[in-house]
C-alpha cells in the first residue's frame, strides 16, 4: 500500500509541474535502463515536435507495471522485458499490440581496476567479495539469476537493488566487488567501471518492448513518439547508448 501511495503521488507530483505549461504532456513509463538513451529521444521528439512536452518516468520496470495497472496516467509504456509488457497487455491496457524497439545484454559491472581480480560469473560464488545484483522482481535481477544458472553458479550475493542504476552506483562508489548490469549501463558510465563479458553461451538478451496505453491521456501524441522510437532517427540514438537493432 506505501508504494502505491507513493508511485502515484510520484506521478500526481509530474502531472502538476507540467500543467503550467501550454503544450501537449505525453507522459513516458520507461524503464531506468534506458534513462540515457530517453532523454536524448525526448530532447529529439521535442525539436521535432516543440508542441509536445515529454515527462519521463524513469524507474524498475516492475513498479512502472504497477503504476500502470493502478490506473496511472501513462500515455506511453517501455519495458526492459516481455513479462511485464504481458502483464499490462493480459490486463487489457494496451492500445494494439507491444512492439520491440531495442536489444540489450548483460555485463558484469566491477570498480575501475578491478581491484577483486573478477574474471567471470563463477567470481559471484566467492564469499569473500562484495557482490550485487538487481532484485528479482526486476527484469535485470531475472535475467542476471538466469545467467547465472546457465553457468551453473550460485551467487553470493550481497545486497539486491531496486533498480539497474541503483546497481550501478554503488559499483562506481566502490561499495561493491562486481555487479550484473546491462551492457549499456556499462557504456553510460564512460569509465568509471569496467566490464567484464558474459560468454554468450550464459548470458540472456533482453527485448525491450514499447506500446500506446488504452487509456493513454494524449493518444496520437503518444502513437507519435513509439513511431518516432522506431525511426531511423531513434535507432541511431539507441545505438550511440549500445542498444542493438530489433
Amino acid at each position: 500500500m506505501r508504494l502505491r501511495i507513493a508511485c502515484l503521488l510520484t506521478l500526481a507530483v509530474i502531472a502538476a509541474c507540467a500543467g503550467s505549461d501550454t503544450r501537449d504532456r505525453l507522459l513516458v513509463s520507461a524503464a531506468a535502463s534506458l534513462t540515457d538513451a530517453f532523454r536524448d529521444i525526448e530532447s529529439a521528439f521535442e525539436t521535432d515536435h516543440p508542441d509536445v512536452d515529454v515527462v519521463l518516468n524513469l524507474g524498475a520496470t516492475s513498479a512502472l507495471r504497477e503504476q500502470i495497472l493502478e490506473g496511472a496516467p501513462v500515455d506511453v509504456f517501455a519495458s526492459a522485458n516481455t513479462a511485464n509488457m504481458g502483464a499490462v497487455v493480459d490486463a487489457g491496457a494496451v492500445d494494439g499490440e507491444p512492439s520491440i524497439f531495442a536489444i540489450n545484454r548483460l555485463e558484469i559491472a566491477v570498480p575501475t581496476s578491478n581491484p577483486a581480480g573478477v574474471t567471470g560469473l563463477s567470481d559471484f560464488a566467492r564469499d569473500e567479495l562484495l557482490i550485487g545484483l538487481c532484485a528479482e522482481a526486476v527484469p535485470c535481477g531475472d535475467f542476471a539469476r538466469q545467467a547465472l544458472a546457465n553457468g551453473g553458479v550460485t551467487p553470493r550475493i550481497d545486497t539486491n537493488e531496486p533498480d539497474v542504476r541503483a546497481l550501478l552506483t554503488k559499483i562506481e562508489a566502490g561499495e561493491l566487488d562486481a555487479a550484473i548490469v546491462y551492457a549499456t549501463d556499462v557504456l553510460s558510465a564512460s569509465g568509471s567501471v569496467e566490464g567484464v563479458a558474459i560468454p554468450d553461451e550464459d548470458n540472456v538478451p533482453a527485448e525491450y518492448p514499447i506500446a500506446v496505453l488504452r487509456d493513454a491521456p494524449n493518444p496520437e501524441v503518444a502513437k507519435a513518439f513509439v513511431a518516432f522510437v522506431h525511426s531511423n532517427a531513434g535507432r541511431e540514438i539507441l545505438a550511440t547508448y549500445g542498444f542493438g537493432p530489433r
